[in-house]
């Protein structure tokens, strides 16, 4: 097969690559510029779209002995993922960036350009397993269970997944860092990437505030009783307990946690911890990754919420629409706007976006 190999500069897609390239196909190696000036994004190894990370990327191509091109895509960034993390801090709902980045960068665009220049996919070092089956390629967790990339992956639909793969699905990292050093790759210890890479500050909050402008509003009860003020609601998220802007005493000296963001009254409404349980969710956005579950029906497999959270046993049932989600036992802390992924097993049934919790 022809594949392109998004090529970050870490270490993880230069071993995918050379895997690639092991197998006999016919691989080169792109990597993805996302920002016009890349000194707005993160510096050094905490971002993955940095200059030196262009450079690093450059230098295992060389290595592995494969073309390698930079792909202009600051525009689709900008518009997919960066104007959408804003939108929906604006709107009070709490976004995972790299859900959308995988979503509209890494397959959509990449994958469409990829097949538009005659090429079969798309390679990465994302950790999950791609499987035959006889309804198709089913994704499934990573043998790494500390490394795990489905949950961002399930945001690809069955004919993304189609022209995906993930060479280092069987792999736990300290082998790929082992391999990369065999193969002279250049990468073997560089850290791995991690926060959010269009914020260079790692401020979110105030990387918010210059976006959105500073309005300040009142932290309140749940009876509406005032106990402080905030600088901009949007720059807070659900189940927040720190740097709130209020004193224990004036919360009645009991530890306070964000319950719900009204941007429309730019209000914060704070209670106890066990006002942030949920046991109902509803999604929107549904995507599935693989066959579609009958609608209407009660299915049961497990809902996960976090990148690295702990899967929880539940119930799920959709109208071709929505989801709604009823877990076995109560999960605290979950914002509108996160993603929501169910499993069957380890199988990756599907995700949505959560737009509603009870």
């Amino acid at each position: 097969m022809k594949l392109i190999a998004a090529m970050s500069g870490g270490v993880d897609s230069a071993v995918a690559a050379a895997r690639a390239v092991d197998l006999g196909h016919e691989v080169v190696g792109v990597h993805l510029a996302l920002s016009s000036n890349p000194q707005k994004y993160r510096s050094g190894a905490r971002g993955c779209c940095t200059i030196e990370d262009s450079h690093d990327a450059r230098r295992a191509a060389d290595v592995i002995g494969i073309p390698f091109y930079i792909w202009d895509m600051a525009e689709e960034f900008h518009e997919g993922v960066v104007e959408n993390f804003i939108a929906e801090y604006s709107i009070g709902r709490t976004p995972n960036p790299c859900l959308r980045c995988n979503e509209k960068i890494k397959f959509a665009a990449v994958l469409d350009r990829a097949r538009a220049l005659g090429f079969d996919g798309v390679v990465t070092g994302h950790y999950a397993q791609m499987k035959e089956s006889s309804q198709g390629r089913l994704m499934y967790r990573a043998a790494d269970p500390a490394k795990d990339q489905s949950y961002v992956l399930a945001v690809l639909n069955t004919e993304q997944l189609a022209g995906a793969h993930f060479p280092l699905g069987d792999t736990v990292k300290s082998d790929t860092r082992k391999e990369a050093k065999s193969r002279g790759l250049y990468v073997a210890n560089k850290p791995d990437s991690h926060d959010i890479c269009f914020v260079p500050s790692g401020d979110n909050a105030g990387w918010l505030r210059e976006r959105l402008g500073s309005e300040s509003g009142p932290i309140v009860d749940e009876a509406g009783v005032k106990l402080g003020e905030h600088q901009g609601a949007y720059t807070y998220t659900i189940g927040q307990r720190r740097g709130l802007g209020i004193t224990i005493p004036a919360a009645g000296g009991e530890p306070r946690y964000v319950l719900k963001i009204e941007p429309k009254t730019n209000t914060v409404v704070v209670g106890d911890h066990e006002a942030l349980a949920v046991n109902k969710i509803t999604g929107e956005k549904v995507i599935w990754c693989g066959p579609v579950p009958a609608g209407f029906e009660v299915h049961r497999g497990f809902a996960q919420v976090r990148a690295h959270g702990t899967p929880l046993e539940c119930s799920y049932q959709h109208d071709g629409e929505t989801i709604v989600v009823c877990l076995d036992q109560p999960l605290y802390g979950l914002a509108t706007g996160q993603g929501l992924v169910i499993y069957d097993d380890d199988r990756v049934v599907g995700s949505a976006t959560v737009s509603a919790t009870e």
